[in-house]
């Protein structure tokens, strides 16, 4: 099989969602240091990182919406592992539900395919003008059974208003959400498999994930 990775790439600096502070990538034990504590030529380095849970490509769980929803350390792989690809193409602004149409969308990850991720880096990937799904389009998905919702956007939701339907319809209904995908263009429409697993970390409601899909 051949595997294709769908994560934006996360540095020093990476601004992933406008407002939100940038990761700090920077080294908390360097090879210098570690000497001391090793036999001679043998020498680690530590890194660390600070940021926010929403950065780079990353997964939403109940608990980014509601408070007594699970977090990342309750997501069960089932919900974001080895799940049938449904990949749906959308143009810009506003993606109904008839863009779901004819497809087979219970049990599988449902990946909207909307070209966003080619301002990633660039002031226009936040600009409100960004695909998303309609209410009636998250509803659509939560009836149909859908077991995860992805998008190439910076946002699920429309971000002109302090509303937001598709996180809300779609989180109270347990299904997880993975925005700011990217290389979705090298999917078919059907017939790969689909895995985001974040860390589990208790007490976060999103954690960053290195999306990808198997084709054979």
């Amino acid at each position: 099989m051949r595997l294709v990775d769908l994560s934006h790439v996360v540095e020093h600096g990476t601004v992933t969602y406008p407002g939100l502070p940038a990761p700090v990538v920077d080294t908390y034990l360097p090879f210098e240091d570690s000497a001391e504590h090793y036999s001679a030529g043998t020498e680690f380095t530590i890194g660390r990182i600070t940021m926010v849970a929403n950065t780079g490509t990353y997964l939403d769980t109940p608990a980014h919406r509601f408070r007594d929803g699970h977090d990342v350390s309750g997501l069960a792989l089932e919900r974001c592992a080895l799940l049938p690809a449904v990949v749906v193409d959308a143009g810009p602004g506003a993606v109904d539900e008839r863009v779901f149409s004819g497809h087979r969308v219970r049990g599988a990850a449902v990946l909207v395919r909307t070209g966003w991720d080619r301002h990633w880096g660039t002031e226009h990937y936040g600009d409100p003008s960004h695909p998303y799904l309609t209410e009636a389009a998250a509803s659509f998905l939560v009836e149909e059974g859908a077991h995860l919702v992805g998008i190439d956007s910076v946002n699920i939701d429309d971000t002109s208003t302090g509303e937001r339907p598709a996180h809300t319809r779609l989180l109270a209904a347990g299904i997880p959400i993975v925005e700011h995908l990217t290389n979705l263009d090298a999917l078919p429409t059907s017939g790969a498999t689909f895995t985001a697993v974040p860390a589990a970390i208790r007490g976060m409601g999103t954690f960053p994930v290195r999306s990808f899909a198997a084709l054979p």
